[in-house]
């Protein structure tokens, strides 16, 4: 993926301080270790961005949540009752269940998403580039 450095896409998808993208935002690197899912940084320690802009700043990335797990209950859908042809019934048990497993990478992209709104990718200096 390191030939999307630079873009939103790669911030987006790695948890990347949307800035320098040097490293992560959050202080637990897999989403699945349930009680720090959410926590992150204060700051960015390579360019010293605050990812948390103001109070409740994340408060937002509800807003973006829905449509990322529309996408992912949508692919369940296709799957299971279009191709595997499954009753309607066993597709919407394999969307809960698909849903809730997959909730802290939904949650963790929906911060990704909205923080990448408002902060931008700010191309390294070249004497920052040699060191």
């Amino acid at each position: 993926m390191e030939f999307l450095k630079g873009t939103k896409v790669y911030s987006i998808f790695t948890g990347t301080c949307p800035v320098c993208q040097k490293e992560s935002m959050y202080k637990e690197s897999n989403p699945y270790q349930i009680s720090s899912t959410l926590k992150m940084e204060e700051r960015c320690s390579n360019c010293r961005t605050k990812y948390k802009i103001e109070p409740s700043f994340f408060y937002g990335a509800m807003y973006v949540s829905y449509p990322v797990g529309l996408f992912f209950a949508s692919i369940a859908l296709f799957l299971c009752f279009f191709i595997l042809h499954l009753s309607l019934l066993t597709t919407f048990l394999v969307i809960v269940v698909e849903m809730i497993l997959v909730l802290p990478i939904i949650l963790r992209l929906s911060r990704n998403i909205w923080i990448n709104f408002f902060l931008h990718y700010k191309q390294p200096l070249k004497s920052e580039q040699k060191a």
